[in-house]
């Protein structure tokens, strides 16, 4: 009884590993004959797995979907690789979806033998996750996968969007208190970044693709009818929103050199702030987006690094007002109390821990 239970569980993960198998590789697979393994077909059947056969002498053997899910086979490296995406999961900003990788991930450990709770633990512990700026946006998981799925079947989708509000610092947004319109398009693809869901379509009204921030979507079905799907705008989907994101959506566009190698401007440059190029192996370009050259200027000072303005030439003349402006202002300021070693900022001949003389 317990070299057929083994023998079932190994044919449960060659099941579920590849889509169909013909029944003379699964009876070499497990060393018997193909009657055997029809009769480990039926067992598993009767367990609840949707295993189907196909017609012939060979027979033809694949795990269907069923009603509900069946418990899972998995190996080591596999189990391993769940348990680190569902750690990673609860960060990703997909509503509910933390909670919920909690729950599996806490009846996962639960099995877990102890080689890979100390494999899962070690990468966890030693693991510190980087997120830049703001928290990532929620997103629903039921619309992540519903237009999942009209991306798959090309069906038409329609939507109201919310606009982005413009605020008072920010002259090329939309209007003071965002506007909600209705779009009709044909679904390409889920863009994702450390922070929020894209999708990428082809919209009808306008007749061009767009990119479409999800947390503002709200499908209005029914959706269809079905359409042949476009030749998407761009090869590199992933560069085409950071493009769209950090630049396009913007009043004013730069093209900055920075003085620093890519992968350096990489780690404080995320794709939605701008699109790194490679530009030897001790500088990069820019390409990034403002509401203003004002705001481009400041933009582009915040990064921290060495930079040469390649464009547009009246950022160059923004630059030096602002240059001049800050001049003015350090005139204007005090001068600053003289440092002295242990204590920054004290008084000369005041002693370490005591307040100086008003």
């Amino acid at each position: 009884m317990l070299e057929t239970s083994a023998r079932l569980l190994r044919l449960l993960s060659l099941l579920q590993a590849r889509r169909a198998w013909s029944g003379a590789d699964l009876a070499e697979r497990l060393g018997v004959s193909q009657r055997t393994v029809r009769r480990d077909a039926d067992r598993l059947r009767a367990l609840g797995y949707p295993v189907e056969a196909g017609p012939g002498t060979g027979g033809g053997y694949r795990l269907g979907a069923g009603a509900e899910l069946p418990p899972l086979v998995l190996d080591d490296d596999e189990a391993v690789a769940v348990a680190v995406g569902l750690r990673t999961a609860a960060g990703q900003g997909i509503e509910g979806i933390g909670e919920a990788s909690v729950r599996a991930l806490a009846k996962l450990e639960q099995v877990l033998p102890g080689r890979l709770r100390r494999r899962v633990g070690a990468l966890h512990a030693f693991t510190v996750p980087m997120l830049r700026g703001h928290p990532p946006e929620t997103v629903d998981p039921a619309l992540l996968t519903e237009l999942a799925g009209l991306c798959r079947d090309a069906e038409r989708l329609r939507f109201d969007y919310r606009d982005h509000p413009r605020s008072r610092t920010d002259p090329g947004g939309g209007s003071p208190a965002g506007t909600t319109t209705r779009r009709t398009v044909e679904p390409h693809r889920l863009v994702c970044t450390e922070r929020r869901w894209y999708l990428v379509a082809w919209d009808l009204d306008r007749d061009d693709w767009r990119t479409f921030r999800v947390d503002r979507i709200t499908p209005r079905p029914p959706h269809g009818p079905r359409f042949t799907p476009r030749r998407p705008p761009a090869d590199d989907l992933a560069a085409y929103v950071s493009r769209g994101v950090s630049t396009r959506a913007y009043a004013t566009h730069a093209v900055l050199r920075l003085l620093v190698p890519l992968p350096e401007a990489a780690e404080r440059i995320s794709p939605s702030a701008g699109v790194l190029e490679p530009d030897g192996p001790h500088a990069c370009v820019l390409r990034t987006g403002a509401p203003s050259l004002e705001g481009m200027v400041v933009h582009v000072l915040m990064t921290g690094f060495e930079f040469e303005v390649l464009e547009p030439p009246e950022l160059v003349e923004t630059i030096r007002a602002a240059r001049d402006r800050l001049t003015r202002a350090l005139r204007a300021a005090p001068p600053a109390a003289p440092r002295t070693p242990g204590g920054a900022g004290r008084t000369p001949g005041t002693p370490s821990g005591s307040a100086a003389a008003p």
